[in-house]
C-alpha cells in the first residue's frame, strides 16, 4: 500500500502488482490497486488532504497509468478522493464518502475502526431490516417464503457441521430474500450492505466456531412469521437477531446470530 509518508531505508518495498499471477490480468490489476488505495484511505494511512500522484502510484504498484487512473475514477465515484489539475489526487474528508458502498464498508471492516463500523451498521440494520420483515409478511411470494425456509434449513445443517462459510452463504441468502420480499426496491437495494456485515463478522472471527441453535431458531421465527403473514412477529424476531449481534459486539464476545 502507499505509505502516508516516505518510507524509511529499512522499510520493505511496496508490492508490485504486475509481477505475474492472477493479478496479471488487467481487471485483476485494477481491483488490486483499488483495494490497496481504498484500504489506505479508510484506515488513515493516506490521511484526509493527502495528495496521491498518479505518476508515483504507477511506479509504486508496478502497473500502467491507465490502471491507476481507472482505480482513481472508482474512488472518486465513492467520494474518497478528488482530482485536482496540476496537483494530483486529494483524499477527501470522511463526511464526503459514500459510506453505503459495499467496498467502503469492507475496507472499514478491515481497518482499525471495525468495531465502530459494526456498531454503526447494527444501528442502521435495526432501522430497516425489521421494517422489511414486517412488509415481507404482507408481500412475500410463495417462492420467496420457500427460499427463506430453505435458507434456514441450510443454516441449521451448516451450523451443526461448523462450516462457517457455508453458513454465511445461507445466512446471506436469507437476508437478501427477506429484503427483496419486502416489495420495496429501496430496502432490497440494501442487501449488499447486510451481506458485507455478515461476511465481515465471519471473516474477522466475530462468530463462534459453531453458530448457536438460537440463531437458527430466530431466523426460522422470521421465516414462519413472513409465511403466516404476521408482520408484528416478523418485526420482533428480526429485531432480536440484530440486537443480540450488537450486544455481543459491545460485550466483546462472538455474536450467535446473523
Amino acid at each position: 500500500m502507499l505509505p502516508a509518508s516516505p518510507a524509511t531505508p529499512d522499510a520493505p518495498p511496496p508490492p508490485r502488482l504486475g509481477d505475474g499471477g492472477a493479478a496479471g490480468h488487467p481487471g485483476g490489476l485494477h481491483a488490486s490497486v483499488l483495494d490497496a488505495l481504498g484500504h489506505d484511505i479508510v484506515s488513515g494511512a493516506s490521511p484526509v488532504g493527502a495528495i496521491l500522484r498518479i505518476d508515483q502510484l504507477d511506479e509504486t504498484y508496478g502497473v500502467s497509468r491507465s490502471v491507476v487512473r481507472e482505480a482513481v475514477r472508482v474512488l472518486e465515484s465513492m467520494g474518497l478522493v478528488e482530482t485536482r489539475r496540476r496537483l494530483g489526487v486529494r483524499v477527501r474528508p470522511r463526511p464526503d464518502w459514500n459510506v453505503f458502498d459495499p467496498r467502503v464498508i469492507r475496507w472499514r471492516l478491515d481497518g482499525p475502526d471495525r468495531e465502530e463500523q459494526l456498531l454503526s451498521l447494527g444501528e442502521l440494520r435495526r432501522g430497516f431490516e425489521p421494517v422489511a420483515a414486517s412488509l415481507a409478511a404482507e408481500r412475500a411470494t410463495p417462492e420467496q417464503c420457500g427460499a427463506m425456509t430453505g435458507a434456514v434449513m441450510q443454516m441449521s445443517i451448516h451450523a451443526k457441521a461448523g462450516d462457517l462459510e457455508a453458513y454465511l452463504e445461507a445466512d446471506t441468502v436469507f437476508h437478501r430474500t427477506m429484503l427483496e420480499a419486502s416489495g420495496n426496491e429501496m430496502l432490497a437495494a440494501l442487501h449488499n450492505v447486510v451481506a458485507e456485515v455478515l461476511a465481515g463478522r465471519t471473516h474477522h472471527h466475530l462468530m463462534p466456531a459453531r453458530p448457536n441453535p438460537v440463531a437458527v431458531r430466530l431466523h426460522a421465527d422470521v421465516a414462519e412469521a413472513v409465511q403466516s403473514g404476521d408482520g408484528p412477529a416478523a418485526f420482533a424476531a428480526m429485531t432480536s437477531i440484530i440486537d443480540e449481534a450488537s450486544a455481543a459486539l459491545r460485550e466483546g464476545r462472538p455474536a450467535v446470530r446473523g
